[in-house]
């Protein structure tokens, strides 16, 4: 994990007090617990659903030596304990070790568990990784035209999956990937590190990824997902290299996560131009609590810009930003079409930071040159309160579309500190309209001071989303000679 050398002595110092408040955070998160006996033939975890039947990776011939290849290992593994789908399940556990692989499958019922010792190494050989369909919601590839690398861990049509572990980690070991895109010498998109297309129930939890040749954790055409308790690291240097992306996907809850990362820490999508208008399904009920986010050069959370397919009813609160280009971003374009909207984010602390507010409407970037100019994207009930920020360059920069107006912006109970070398001007808005309240420095006229009576107002729903309900138990792991054993359950 050779990434820092990316960073300057500030943001190595940001880092550390980005761990200590992780220490801090989840120390004080009231999660089911892991409790470990002397070896890791016995203990027990956290999971959306327990498991009746268990193998290791060693079963079916892996080596963690760090150079033999554990592709045929992880789908024999896989393959084998599919069969249990409809028998209680199964769990597969991945011992201490460095276990080298190319992209793999899962399957429905399925737990997937890092032991804290156990890193999982990305090939670096182009040939481990099939070419895949671009998303229909994109028509193409992000990096190119065409179709895409499969991902690392890949899984679609499934229902009941969970990616887990101790702390284990999975290792993209992207910089082939990087140095290939920086030189445009890829032949299709880069593969994701994660990701469950078209499937129902998933938690991905607490893992250590780092170093993506991509983005690292994606979702898509998905719901009821549980993420919580990742650390996720990539150099600042890299493009693309989003930390979580939810896309077209319903019912989400992205909790207790950190992320240090070249481009947005969570992008929230749902398809780009023509394509995700035409297949309209958008990200809804979202849900993101607890984020400590590093992006130096993109967003904290960003919305967009492949919004084609809608954006609405999500939810951010006590989120901390460091040293990152912008706390909340908005991006779309004329073309993009679809909205984003019903938009909530309160109890977000910023530190040093270029924009704590930024909306773009002339992202551009299209998938090709087919998009309807006439598609005009919808942006209204945006809702910020309860923030503060410091060493901050610009207050905020939002700017909707000339004849597109973004409407229904609310800013609420902000105090912004501004850097010694800020703009002069610190807000700057075009074609928006709103209101605010108890917001320092002022803003523009475009969103004017509705009095202090107006402190409480920009709305934060108080009932909760069906994700909320999503639980996990705790679950024990025993194993013994063989690699079918029971799991006991605890309720």
């Amino acid at each position: 994990m050779e990434f820092s050398r990316n960073f300057t002595k500030t943001q190595v110092i940001h880092v550390i007090f980005v761990l200590a408040a992780t220490i801090l955070v989840r120390s004080n998160v009231a999660y089911c617990r892991h409790f470990h006996h002397h070896s890791w033939d016995y203990f027990e975890y956290c999971a959306i659903s327990c498991r009746a039947h268990t193998a290791s990776l060693t079963d079916f011939g892996g080596v963690g030596d760090g150079t033999t290849s554990n592709t045929k290992a992880f789908q024999a593994a896989i393959d084998h304990l599919s069969q249990f789908e409809s028998d209680g399940g199964s769990m597969l556990f991945v011992p201490p070790g460095k276990w080298l692989t190319g992209s793999f499958n899962i399957t429905s019922h399925f737990t997937l568990f890092l032991h804290k010792d156990a890193v999982l190494l990305a090939s670096q050989d182009e040939s481990d990784y099939a070419v895949i369909e671009p998303l229909p919601s994109y028509g193409r590839g992000r990096d190119t035209a065409g179709g895409r690398y499969i991902s690392l861990i890949f899984g679609t049509n499934l229902t009941d999956v969970v990616i887990t572990g101790d702390n284990g980690t999975i290792d993209g070991q992207g910089e082939p990937w990087w140095d290939k895109f920086h030189k445009g010498e890829l032949q299709y998109t880069r593969p994701y590190l994660i990701e469950i297309m078209y499937s129902q129930n998933i938690q991905i939890s607490n893992l250590t990824l780092v170093n993506s040749p991509s983005w690292h954790v994606h979702p898509v055409y998905s719901s009821n997902i549980i993420v919580q308790a990742l650390t996720i690291i990539a150099p600042v240097t890299v493009p693309n290299t989003d930390g979580i992306n939810p896309d077209s996907c319903t019912n989400t809850r992205i909790e207790d996560c950190y992320i240090i990362s070249g481009d947005d820490c969570i992008a929230v999508k749902s398809g780009w131009d023509e394509y995700g208008i035409a297949f309209a399904m958008p990200t809804k009920q979202l849900v993101i609590r607890r984020l400590t986010c590093i992006s130096p050069k993109s967003a904290v959370i960003a919305l967009g810009s492949e919004m084609s397919g809608g954006i609405e009813d999500v939810r951010a609160e006590d989120i901390l930003a460091i040293d990152s280009e912008s706390g909340i971003r908005i991006k779309t374009a004329i073309g993009r079409g679809g909205y984003v909207k019903d938009v909530y984010v309160k109890g977000m602390t910023m530190k040093t930071m270029k924009w704590a507010f930024w909306m773009t409407g002339n992202y551009g970037s299209h998938a090709d040159n087919n998009y309807d100019p006439n598609a005009l994207p919808v942006i209204q009930n945006i809702n910020y309160r309860d923030m503060v920020a410091e060493n901050v360059t610009m207050a905020g920069m939002l700017e909707g579309i000339p004849g597109d107006k973004f409407t229904g912006i609310c800013i609420s109970n902000v105090t912004i500190t501004l850097a010694k070398k800020a703009k002069k001007v610190p807000w700057n808005c075009t074609d928006v309209e709103g209101i605010s309240s108890g917001v320092a420095p002022p803003p523009c006229d475009a969103l004017p001071d509705q009095g202090s009576e107006y402190l409480a107002s920009c709305d934060f729903p108080t009932e909760s989303l069906p994700v909320d309900n999503l639980e996990v138990q705790t679950c024990s792991y025993k194993r013994k000679n063989s690699f079918d054993n029971h799991v006991l359950k605890h309720l």
